[in-house]
């Protein structure tokens, strides 16, 4: 006899757990199925909440070997503890993951463990690691199966010393010399965990710039910042190979993005982190005619509907920034969306973070999207070298960009490098849900002396001009 449900999601990430808890709250019977032996998905387990431990814990071993002296803390020079700092990482994933596991006893979510198979609409089979398979009916599904990392051509990924994002979590020494291959997100922030603690880190990115998407300004200036980190970037240039030497070393073959004579690199751990492509093994879509784009990603209608009735599909799998905060919206608005509701998320207003030191934060529209779209645009900067409390914390660098039409002052973007940005730029994110104008903001009373008092100068610089520069 199949057990029965009012909604079964094939996967328990961001997307999928959030989905599973909101629809419970709305009173359906819940199954999510988790080919994995915790939950959480990627961003839990080997994602978000682990590099963002090492990315604090690098931090502080950084502040504490450059930055005390300058406040008065006279402290011998800090000995790294790669065990302990790794062990703070497991800690502070299991932690999440028992949140994850809590929530779904608390909702009565049932779990099952195994690979998710949509046999037909409303037919969940899953096949467990040992044992029997299991038969589950639904009135729904909903596909949150999220990404892996993508690969590139001839490079075989052994998570030692050819590694992913995963892999790079998980190194059991600091390299000397690490490769990183890709200047997005995902390689700028693990490169820069690994650089504190001591590796020599060269970047090679196949585009002619880092962080693509991002406001072309931000990213030549926060490339400055890191490469005064010591940070190299070989920009327009590809990886043509790598071979493993017999020294423990690797040699690694680049060459210019249109082409030209190859030059070689030496280095003791390549990280891949060219990007992410949508996870779909194993779910069965062709059996059941569920149509995918022409990249993988499962297509849907405004609805998260799938082209098969009863099937639904959110997060990385479907297009769109691959975002856990992301899944997660979409996780809330397809819950509500079977209940009846008219669950919505607005894309237009979706913030983004690098997490880096100093972090990036970005919501809306950037200036090169503004010039090629014709938009009459006018824009408003402050540098936190004028910030009072930036200064008390040594914490100068960067600044904030805000982005108005001339018309009509509404905000249609903002950009935030500096410390804590990733905190800060929710402010704009409100502002913006609400289409709110830059003199909202620079009529908006904001504590001193704070941080945040940079964006509301820069949204005074778009009127009459800044107070403090």
């Amino acid at each position: 006899m199949a057990d029965a449900f009012d909604l079964t999601i094939i996967g328990s990430g961001p997307g999928g757990y959030v989905a599973a808890i909101r629809a419970a709250q709305l009173g359906m019977k819940v199954a999510v199925v988790e080919k994995w032996s915790t939950l959480g998905g990627t961003c839990l387990n080997i994602g978000c909440i682990p590099s963002k431990a090492l990315l604090h814990a690098s931090e502080m071993f950084e502040e504490a070997g450059h930055g005390f002296k300058a406040l008065g803390i006279d402290i011998p020079a800090p000995v790294l503890n790669l065990p302990q700092m790794m062990n703070h990482k497991i800690d502070t994933v299991a932690a999440n993951v028992g949140g994850v596991d809590y929530l779904f006893k608390k909702n009565k979510i049932t779990t099952f463990r195994g690979i998710g198979t949509i046999a037909a609409p409303g037919k969940v089979f899953v096949t467990p690691e040992n044992g029997a398979r299991t038969e589950i009916e639904t009135k729904n599904i909903v596909i949150a199966s999220g990404s892996v990392s993508a690969n590139l051509p001839g490079i075989e990924i052994d998570e030692k010393q050819i590694v992913t994002s995963t892999g790079a979590l998980n190194l059991d020494k600091v390299p000397k010399r690490l490769l990183v291959i890709g200047a997005g997100v995902i390689g700028l922030e693990l490169g820069s965990v690994w650089a504190r603690l001591g590796s020599q880190v060269t970047v090679v990115e196949f585009l002619d710039r880092i962080l693509p998407g991002m406001d072309s300004e931000v990213a030549r200036q926060f490339q400055r910042m890191l490469q005064k980190q010591g940070m190299e970037f070989k920009l327009s240039s590809k990886v043509a190979g790598i071979d493993k030497q017999d020294d423990g070393s690797l040699k690694v073959r680049i060459e210019p993005a249109k082409g030209g004579d190859m030059e070689l690199l030496d280095a003791d751990v390549a990280l891949v982190a060219i990007g992410r492509k949508p996870f779909t093994d194993g779910l069965g879509l062709d059996i059941v005619g569920v149509a995918l784009d022409e990249r993988g990603r499962v297509r849907v209608d405004a609805q998260f509907k799938t082209s098969v009735d009863g099937i639904y599909a959110i997060g990385d799998v479907i297009a769109g920034p691959m975002l856990a905060h992301k899944a997660e919206d979409e996780g809330i608005a397809v819950a509500e969306i079977l209940n009846g509701q008219a669950g919505h998320v607005n894309y237009a207003a979706m913030p983004a973070v690098v997490y880096t030191n100093p972090e990036i934060a970005t919501v809306g529209k950037t200036e090169d999207e503004l010039k090629a779209e014709g938009i009459n645009y006018k824009i408003g900067k402050f540098p936190f070298t004028a910030n009072g409390r930036a200064k008390a914390m040594l914490a100068t660098q960067g600044f904030v960009k805000i982005l108005a039409d001339v018309e009509t002052d509404r905000v249609l973007g903002a950009h935030i490098v500096g410390k804590n940005a990733g905190e800060m730029i929710h402010e704009l994110v409100v502002l913006m849900e609400f289409s709110g104008s830059a003199e909202d903001l620079s009529r908006t009373t904001h504590a001193h002396p704070t941080l945040s008092e940079a964006v509301r100068e820069a949204a005074l610089s778009l009127e009459d001009g800044a107070i403090h520069i």
